[in-house]
């Protein structure tokens, strides 16, 4: 049984860095694509940032600049560094897995996680 399993969410003011983290078990994802989502309270999900298996990278232009993906596949990992957060980034992030990229891209993807929320205070 796939799982994926977020943590690394919490509180931090404006300015501030959180790094999430997204454990996969149950298969390997060495060669699928992995990425996050967020969803704001009254709003859409929408992609944050994506990447394939062999690193290239997609960003949603709102946090061009202040988040890096990454992965390590020999611990079946995504992260998401953030940094200078914004109160606008206050959401429930969700990490997203597919052997397809665009299905992570367009947020389709087949293994998704419960998510963790990322407040950020002004």
């Amino acid at each position: 049984q796939v799982q994926l399993v977020e943590s690394g969410g919490g509180l931090v003011q404006a300015g501030g860095s959180l790094r999430l983290s997204c454990a996969g078990s149950g298969r390997s994802f060495t060669n699928y694509a992995m990425g996050w989502h967020r969803q704001a309270p009254g709003k859409q999900r929408e992609l944050v940032a994506c990447i394939t298996a062999g690193g290239s990278t997609n960003y949603a232009d709102t946090v061009k600049g202040r988040f890096t993906i990454s992965r390590d596949s020999t611990k079946n990992t995504v992260y998401l560094q953030m940094n200078s957060l914004k109160p606008e980034d206050t959401a429930v992030y969700s990490c997203a897995v597919d052997s397809q990229f665009l299905k992570v891209l367009a947020g389709f993807a087949d293994y998704w996680g419960q998510g963790t929320q990322v407040t950020v205070s002004s």
